[in-house]
């Protein structure tokens, strides 16, 4: 029988962005189980709680077809990631990398993670060219400033994005009735 082979996806998730979700799809072509491990980040102040980034992730797992069939959890973390790492027995932590301007840090950090844990691989995926320039950080900007978040966020975190800013959720656009075409304008 062949061992499991347990990988370790961490971040902050402060939202989950489409990249993150398309990063969480292709590494399970690579695992048989994922950890999505939600930092617990005083350094970063995240905007949402680490509960709220949590229950998010699930709700994108849950409405998409993000695992191809296998197994994907999400949980929180607060130690260092090789310790979280060890405890849940994965061998690969898995990095997205969107511009060379990630890879610096990503190397120094895969580098330090590998002289404490040289059993646990660091695997770069680099982000598809549609997603490359998504970054949770801009997605939050955005939306402070009024502007359409739809093309990086799905719309259940677009709309805890307006909710948290204290904005005006757009009412969603109803569905004919069954049979029924829509009307064309004009």
């Amino acid at each position: 029988m062949t061992a499991r082979l347990t990988g370790i996806y961490p971040g902050t998730f402060d939202p989950i962005t489409y990249g993150h979700l398309d990063i969480i799809r292709r590494a399970t072509h690579i695992v048989d189980r994922l950890i999505v491990a939600v930092a617990v980040s005083d350094v970063k102040q995240p905007f949402f709680d680490v509960a709220e980034r949590m229950q998010m992730i699930k709700d994108e797992l849950a409405f998409g077809a993000y695992s191809n069939g296998k197994t994907v959890e999400v949980q929180r973390f607060e130690s260092l990631l090789i310790t979280f790492a060890k405890e849940q027995g994965a061998s690969i932590v898995i990095r997205g990398l969107r511009a060379v301007s990630d890879f610096e840090f990503e190397f120094q950090m895969a580098g330090m993670n590998a002289r404490m844990s040289p059993d646990i691989e660091t695997v770069f995926l680099m982000a598809s060219d549609k997603h490359q320039f998504i970054s949770a950080k801009l997605v939050k900007e955005i939306a402070r400033l009024g502007g359409d978040v739809s093309q990086f966020v799905s719309p259940r975190v677009a709309t805890r994005l307006l909710r948290r800013l204290g904005r005006e959720v757009p009412a969603a656009t109803p569905a004919p009735p069954a049979g029924k075409k829509p009307k064309k304008a004009g």
